[in-house]
């Protein structure tokens, strides 16, 4: 339980929207948020941000943000930057960490060097050889933009001949863009509150590809928490996997890991998100919620990062 009283945040601003392909459901996330800061008592205010509203963004008045934006300015350290050098308290990760866990490639550089296990890649370059690719990955194999959310501009590739469409679809997203050894198993994700982590969720999606649809649209997307048939130790190396992952990039207050496990049993780190989804398909309150953690207290307990968390807080 959050032992603050509402009145101890202060005013505050929800800031949600932003600019990039994750638009839409920062601004679900953000509305639901506020929603729950509201209905708690606090005094809290929508802050719809956009190119304009961020040229003259004014947060004179505002005691503290709750930042509800997704991907490109508002994940990827830009705003905490910001905020930093505004001395405004903000939930969450800061600088280094947001950098770092929006980009796919400088976390799978950063667990190689600390012994954490991600699935083999290839960087992708314009004119790459597609036969080379496929030969020192196999197929299928799945290319990412390194910096893009929600599953935007991810494809499974099937045949060599079909990469370089999906190179220039990933490129449409931010930042470099990679081939990833596909891994057939499960997936799994582990929230992180407080920083400590949550329980496991198993993810099936229908059509075996957890995409933008199965995630933000889909009905019939299986969420299994915790994983019946997962024995209890295997689901705490699950945990301690996520919590080494997300401290590994300096990530703080709260987040979410996402991991494959292969036919094995083997894991393989794919993500970590430090702001991640708070809508009604989202997987961090489905976690919170087997833990006893109803929405509204959720949302407390996140903007408490914002006292606690690293930067000038």
């Amino acid at each position: 339980m959050s032992r603050r009283k509402p009145e101890d945040y202060g005013r505050v601003a929800v800031l949600m929207g932003g600019w990039s392909g994750e638009r839409d459901i920062s601004l679900k996330s953000g509305n639901a948020v506020l929603a729950a800061l509201c209905r708690q008592g606090v005094d809290a205010h929508a802050v719809d941000l956009t190119p304009e509203t961020a040229r003259c963004m004014a947060l004179e008045g505002y005691d503290r943000v709750f930042i509800a934006l997704h991907g490109e300015c508002g994940e990827d350290g830009t705003l905490q930057g910001c905020l930093d050098m505004a001395g405004m308290p903000y939930t969450g990760t800061g600088v280094l960490g947001s950098a770092l866990g929006m980009d796919k490639l400088a976390c799978k550089r950063l667990w190689a060097g600390t012994n954490l296990p991600s699935a083999p890649y290839r960087l992708l370059t314009p004119g790459f050889d597609p036969e080379a690719v496929a030969d020192a990955l196999g197929l299928p194999l799945i290319v990412k933009p390194a910096r893009g959310g929600s599953s935007l501009g991810i494809t499974r590739v099937d045949r060599a001949e079909d990469l370089p469409a999906a190179f220039d679809a990933a490129r449409v997203q931010p930042g470099q863009v990679f081939a990833e050894q596909w891994i057939t198993g499960r997936e799994y994700t582990v929230a992180v509150l407080g920083n400590e982590p949550l329980p496991v969720i198993e993810i099936r999606a229908a059509t075996g590809f957890y995409d933008y649809h199965a995630k933000y649209e889909a009905d019939d997307t299986g969420y299994l928490c915790p994983p019946p048939d997962l024995s209890r130790s295997a689901q705490l190396e699950l945990q301690s996997l996520a919590i080494a992952a997300f401290a590994a990039l300096e990530g703080c207050g709260w987040g979410r890991v996402d991991i494959l496990q292969d036919e094995h049993g083997e894991n393989f780190l794919i993500e970590v998100n430090t702001i991640p989804g708070m809508t009604d398909h989202s997987l961090v309150p489905k976690a919170a919620a087997h833990a006893g953690i109803d929405f509204d207290e959720l949302c407390l307990r996140i903007l408490d990062s914002s006292f606690e968390c690293g930067g000038l807080r």
